[in-house]
């Protein structure tokens, strides 16, 4: 909408520069006219007036020269049209990376979910053979107990990740747009990572090329520059050029006077030049060379937070590769060590707890994988969005 309202703008500004075309009409009542021949004490002659006055005429002007003034106003506003479509596609970035983030969320509650309940299913499985084993006299009843406690937990858990899914799935249909209720299950493969070869300089370039907030401060620049040559325009002469033609009733204009209505066109050029402005627009001219001082600065500040936002995404988003490689080797150490627990508390040479300690363990390990795929996925969306390529 915003857009669409510097269109307007737009065709405005450049509707200036067709002729401008004007029509009045007049009608009047004019009064009696004392002529004081003696002084404005003595008694007044009365002339003879025509009571009825009458006039009906068209202009039409179109500015030659202003200084530039309105060609510089057509172009601060494609200017503005052009920040409003940065900022609309700013705003698509940013919802994208909304949705992005409410995607992988989903993704990552949904492989817990599975992970949770091939645990339980394990759990199940473990605490039927530790009945067995109780039956048989061989632990205490406290290890079945603390068994049923463990997979009571690992239920709750369930629960609890699906109503996660739930609330995350309503987010994601309501932001873009779908109807509720609507079921939405992520591709398999988005814990695929990226792999795009490039280094830090070469998203910093792509970052100066196409980031958004450069971009816009780039056209607040430009804009500035525009608006000093606008107030420099205020100093130049003006150019019109006009016609115009009129009826007017009665005859007034020229002796000898007439009771007669007459027409009377005239068509030519009209220069104009505001003397006072050799000294009033001076400091108009000051304020805004300073305002483009001011923007300069603000840009190599923008262009400074871009630098460190690009490096702090880069680094964030290597880290998280580097992470995923570390939750695999856990995996692999946690897998061994359940497995190592696991045959020794069935010879009774180990105790539960170190058994039950193995397999949440073993489970973080496998939930630290999967957070670890998703942040990555997420950090290298949050990069594309920082240089502008989201």
């Amino acid at each position: 909408m915003q857009i669409s309202v510097r269109d307007e703008n737009l065709k405005d500004a450049r509707a200036e520069r067709l002729p401008e075309i004007k029509s009045a009409t007049k009608y009047a009542r004019v009064s009696d006219m004392p002529l004081y021949e003696n002084g404005i004490f003595s008694k007044p002659v009365y002339g003879n007036i025509i009571h009825n006055y009458f006039q009906l005429n068209a202009e039409a002007s179109m500015v030659l020269y202003n200084g530039g003034e309105i060609k510089t106003k057509i172009r601060e506003e494609e200017v503005e049209h052009d920040i409003s479509t940065i900022e609309k596609d700013l705003t698509a970035s940013e919802i994208k990376f909304k949705a992005t983030a409410f995607y992988l969320e989903l993704e990552r509650n949904r492989v817990f979910k599975k992970l949770v309940i091939a645990d339980i299913a394990e759990q199940q499985k473990r605490l039927d053979q530790i009945r067995e084993l109780f039956k048989n006299g061989v632990i205490l009843r406290s290890d079945v107990l603390r068994g049923e406690l463990q997979l009571s937990k690992q239920k709750m858990l369930l629960v609890e990740i699906e109503n996660t899914i739930a609330i995350n799935n309503h987010k994601l249909v309501i932001l873009i747009g779908l109807p509720e209720g609507t079921v939405i299950k992520p591709d398999e493969n988005i814990l695929v990572q990226e792999n795009s070869g490039k280094i830090y300089d070469d998203y910093l370039s792509d970052a100066f090329a196409h980031a958004y907030g450069i971009r816009i401060s780039e056209k607040e620049t430009e804009l500035k520059k525009l608006a000093l040559k606008g107030v420099k325009s205020n100093a130049l002469p003006k150019v019109v050029a006009y016609a115009e033609y009129g009826y007017t009733y009665p005859q007034i204009l020229f002796y000898p006077y007439a009771a007669s209505l007459y027409g009377l066109g005239q068509a030519g050029v009209k220069v104009s030049y505001t003397l006072s402005s050799l000294y009033q627009n001076n400091h108009k001219v000051k304020a805004a060379e300073i305002s483009i001082e001011k923007q300069h600065l603000t840009h190599s500040n923008e262009e400074d937070a871009l630098k460190v936002e690009v490096n702090e995404a880069y680094v964030r988003y290597r880290e998280s590769l580097k992470r995923i490689s570390v939750s695999e080797q856990n995996i692999r150490q946690a897998t061994e060590t359940y497995r190592i627990v696991y045959n020794t508390y069935f010879n009774q040479l180990a105790l539960l707890t170190d058994l039950l300690d193995a397999d949440t363990q073993l489970l973080q390990s496998r939930f630290d994988l999967t957070s670890a795929q998703i942040r990555a996925k997420l950090e290298y969306y949050y990069l594309m969005k920082t240089i502008g390529e989201l």
